[in-house]
């Protein structure tokens, strides 16, 4: 039913508005006939089909002719020159026809000879012309406003593709180093290494494609990169990776956390350094969600993890776009590590999994 009356709002509004007026019409005409002597049922019904029809003619002449020429021209004194030939000639027909079918031109009913009546029909009719033509800017407005929120929306989500493809060239360039460093040393690790990146690639290729995936597939694809960084660095480095509270339902638009995590991998550890560490945990308190990535710190370089780089750019623009006004991300460079939290509020995702 609400689909209908969404399909068809336009036609419904003007079947309303026609509806109310032909009842306000009936009760004034009928009401006034209560005080004569001898009530002719038969004047009312002429009167008020002549005033319906030629109303409703002269309105929807405006609506559905003259009013698009205007807007296509927008020459108001040709519009009013137009309009004002039909609508004289349409009142006058009505006049006369009302004049005729009422008492015959034998001017006992004096009221539709006088000024007073076409002085009112003129009124009358011009209100509800202009009331109709007003519903058509009105419509054109909102048909304008949708198609402005489409292309919007249609922008917002080439972006957010294209921010989510530059992701896959960055994360291939690091996990192709890692591999050309494990093949360089002989590691028996690598075909390990070669399973975990298939999985990681078709995730990112079919996965990640959707506007949210679940949050378990997203944690997958971290653990599967935590590991090939295990690997890299011949588990060697403690990295803690945790997470608390329940993650079933849970949606999430994807490769959101990534940038952070190989930032702290990038920036923070080093086997050549002892004391480096790593300390991922995504911890789910009813509608929010909050991940953490903190880790060791090697020096004081530029790259830095607290720096805005490229990927860091790009996964704050992607935060921006999907969760406006909801996500706080606060990077810190503290006197022994780097921190990183993002605050996401997931409530309006996971509504329809409730």
């Amino acid at each position: 039913m609400q689909s209908y009356v969404q399909k068809h709002k336009v036609f419904l509004l003007h079947f309303l508005f026609w509806c109310v007026y032909l009842s306000f019409l009936l009760y004034q005409v009928t009401y006034r006939q209560r005080f004569r002597e001898e009530a002719n049922w038969d004047h009312v019904v002429v009167f008020v089909t002549m005033q319906f029809v030629f109303t409703w003619l002269i309105a929807y002449l405006n609506y559905f002719y003259l009013l698009p020429r205007f807007l296509e021209k927008q020459n108001v004194l040709r519009y009013l020159a137009e309009f004002s030939i039909p609508f004289t000639l349409i009142l006058a027909l009505r006049v006369v026809l009302t004049r005729y079918w009422i008492d015959g031109y034998t001017y006992r009913e004096m009221y539709f000879y006088s000024s007073l009546y076409i002085v009112q029909t003129v009124v009358v009719t011009l209100f509800i012309v202009i009331f109709i033509g007003m519903l058509r800017f009105a419509v054109d407005w909102f048909e304008f406003e949708s198609r402005k929120r489409e292309v919007e929306n249609e922008k917002l989500t080439a972006e957010l593709n294209f921010l989510k493809a530059q992701i896959n060239p960055h994360f291939l360039f690091n996990t192709l180093n890692n591999l050309y460093y494990l093949v360089y040393t002989k590691s028996d690790n690598a075909t390990e290494v070669i399973a975990k990146l298939s999985q990681m690639m078709r995730y990112m290729i079919y996965d990640s494609n959707h506007p949210k995936v679940k949050l378990s597939k997203e944690i997958e694809y971290m653990q599967n990169y935590v590991d090939l960084e295990r690997l890299r660095l011949n588990n060697e480095i403690p990295v803690r990776f945790e997470i608390s509270g329940p993650t079933d339902g849970v949606e999430i638009v994807p490769l959101i956390f990534i940038t952070f995590l190989e930032n702290a991998f990038k920036h923070g550890v080093s086997n050549n350094r002892p004391g480096s560490w790593v300390d991922i945990r995504i911890d789910l308190k009813g509608s929010t969600c909050i991940y953490t990535v903190e880790n060791s710190k090697l020096d004081k370089s530029p790259n830095a993890n607290g720096k805005s780089g490229i990927g860091l750019q790009n996964v704050q623009r992607r935060l921006e776009l999907s969760y406006p006004g909801r996500h706080e991300l606060v990077m810190r460079d503290l006197p022994d590590r780097y921190s990183v939290q993002l605050k996401i509020d997931l409530r309006e995702d996971n509504l329809p999994h409730r």
